[in-house]
């Protein structure tokens, strides 16, 4: 392949041009998908750190 070839082969794979089939897309919405869930995970793991943070506080007020 030359490099008129090549190149014009990267410029339609950038464009999702021919030879793009729906499993790109698939992959998008796929990873997408898991993005939000763990951007949600760790939301509820910063929550769940902050109450352990705040008892821990409390606990060794106690203990003084």
């Amino acid at each position: 392949m030359g490099a008129s070839g090549r190149g014009r082969w990267y410029r339609q794979a950038a464009a999702g041009g021919p030879g793009q089939d729906g499993s790109q897309e698939a992959e998008v919405a796929r990873l997408r998908a898991e993005n939000t869930r763990l951007l949600k995970a760790e939301k509820e793991w910063q929550l769940e750190r902050e109450i352990l943070r705040r008892a821990a506080q409390c606990f060794a007020k106690e203990m003084k």
